[in-house]
């Protein structure tokens, strides 16, 4: 009878501890709405959780496929389960076994608008099959926006210079490619010029690249034309231009002279 207890013990242990990672509920959550650059790349935000004990990527496989045909595949480990237009153009960027179901796109398209839905399911470590475990999260997908005009970068803060003193202008530009960033080049290169760069997320997959240029400017550089250009991936440009302006020192003695 004690061994019998034990034993119902132990299962019911065993329950505890499988069913939250088979049986609860999986949830994913995906960027709803998203800009993308036609010709460039954009990357959808995904997070994916399940309740219970870590699971490793290898037990794991995500799929991205449109919403109402899960058979048209966006992305998929085995690429000839990919819609052709697709195919060579999508990858996962993040670890499935670190929660990350983010999607990269490459040389955005203009059918590529979706929706993009992400389903995932649990393989066999055997055979690399599917068990029975899926999880589609058709309620929670990413639609893209197709924008055809190469976003501008903004230029601040606009200042008068003083010859002599440090002065400093910042370039930056919004951005739905962390994987492939735009490059900022600035036509102002002198060897004692310093250039900062800063990359950071703003919001639902929208991301910041700023330039911060600072140099030391001198009376000549007065009426000075600077420019700021942006290069998105895929080879696309954009500038913005500034002209400096520089106060010119007041000769006193002279002044003194002609009074």
């Amino acid at each position: 009878m004690e061994k019998d207890r034990k034993m119902i013990i132990f299962f019911l242990f065993l329950a505890g501890i499988c069913s939250p990672v088979l049986g609860a509920e999986w949830t994913a959550d995906v960027v709803k709405s998203i800009d993308a650059l036609v010709g460039s790349c954009v990357v959808l935000p995904c997070t994916v959780s399940h309740p219970g004990t870590y699971l490793s990527t290898s037990r794991l496989r995500g799929i991205w496929h449109r919403k109402d045909k899960w058979n048209e595949n966006f992305y998929h480990e085995d690429s000839t389960k990919i819609l052709d237009s697709f195919k060579g153009r999508t990858k996962l960027l993040g670890n499935l076994g670190q929660n990350n179901c983010t999607l990269e796109i490459v040389q955005v398209k203009d059918h590529d608008n979706g929706p993009f839905c992400f389903r995932v399911e649990l393989v066999r470590k055997d055979n690399n099959e599917p068990t029975k475990e899926k999880f589609s999260f058709v309620e929670k997908c990413a639609d893209i926006k197709m924008i055809h005009d190469v976003p501008k970068p903004k230029l601040g803060p606009i200042k008068t210079a003083n010859p002599g003193k440090p002065y400093t202008l910042t370039c930056s530009v919004h951005h739905t490619c962390p994987s492939h960033r735009p490059q900022i080049k600035w036509s102002r290169e002198n060897k004692d010029d310093e250039i900062t760069e800063v990359h950071k997320p703003i919001h639902s997959g929208i991301w910041e690249v700023e330039s911060i240029l600072s140099f030391v400017p001198e009376e000549k550089d007065d009426e000075s034309e600077l420019i700021c250009t942006a290069t998105f991936n895929g080879g696309m440009k954009s500038e913005e231009k500034f002209t400096l302006n520089v106060k010119r020192e007041t000769n006193f003695g002279l002044l003194f002279c002609l009074l």
